[in-house]
C-alpha cells in the first residue's frame, strides 16, 4: 500500500493539501474546504506541483515565497489505488480521520472534484 498525507495549511487562505503518492511523488491538491470526512460531500480540489516524499511528514513553518505559512498533519496513513484514469481516480483511504472509499474526477484543467463513497 502506499502512503498519503492530509496538512492543514495556514497560508493566505487557509485550505488543506491532499498529497498521495504515486510513482515515487507526493501528487498533491489544494482543498480549499477540507477532504470531506462523510458520504456524499464532493469539495473542490486544485492541482498543485508535485512535492518530494519527504513532505509526508513535514509540519512546521514556511517562511518566504509562495505558500508561505504555517502547517500540520491534519490526517496521514496509507491507501490502496482501486483505479486511475485520465480524469478519474479512485482509492481506499486507512487514516485515522479520512477512511474508506473515494473518488476524485476531474471537471476542468487542474480542477477536481473529491469526494466520499461510503463508509469503510
Amino acid at each position: 500500500m502506499s502512503r498519503f498525507v492530509i496538512q492543514e495549511h495556514n497560508a493566505s487562505n487557509l485550505h488543506w493539501d491532499f498529497r498521495l503518492e504515486i510513482d515515487g511523488v507526493l501528487r498533491s491538491w489544494a482543498v480549499p474546504k477540507g477532504v470531506p470526512t462523510q458520504p456524499g460531500i464532493k469539495r473542490l480540489a486544485v492541482s498543485v506541483e508535485d512535492h518530494p516524499l519527504d513532505w509526508l511528514n513535514f509540519k512546521g513553518t514556511i517562511k518566504e515565497g509562495y505558500g508561505k505559512g504555517t502547517v500540520k498533519i491534519w490526517d496521514s496513513g496509507k491507501y490502496e489505488m482501486v483505479g486511475e484514469y485520465p480524469d478519474k481516480i479512485e482509492f481506499d483511504l486507512e487514516g485515522k480521520k479520512c477512511k474508506g472509499q473515494y473518488t476524485m474526477i476531474k471537471f476542468k484543467l487542474g480542477q477536481w472534484l473529491i469526494l466520499k463513497n461510503k463508509e469503510d
